[in-house]
């Protein structure tokens, strides 16, 4: 059976990967191209996989016994790019 934190880590990766996607290329054609396809095509994907970013951190923050300290870094980098790939190399090495 998978663990919460390997969902977390795939998660978290999915959730980096769909930011990059969103604001690399689809905000970019969006409106360079005057095509908003690909944004509406990658946002739902993104708010899930954002939300559930979110609430798999508070779920594991007793379970990883993670200080106050670290719990909010991990929140703020799924709003910054590349943010969840940092956390994955920094904190959730097992």
């Amino acid at each position: 059976m998978i663990s919460l934190f390997k969902i977390f880590k795939i998660v978290a990766f999915l959730e980096g990967l769909s930011y990059i996607l969103l604001l690399g290329i689809a905000t970019p054609v969006k409106y360079l191209l005057n095509d908003p396809s690909y944004v509406k095509l990658l946002g739902m994907p993104h708010g899930l996989l954002f939300v559930s970013y979110i609430v798999l951190a508070f779920l594991l923050k007793p379970r990883q016994q993670w200080s106050f300290k670290v719990f909010v870094i991990i929140v703020i980098a799924s709003v910054i790019p590349f943010g969840t790939f940092y956390i994955d190399r920094r904190y959730l090495k097992y």
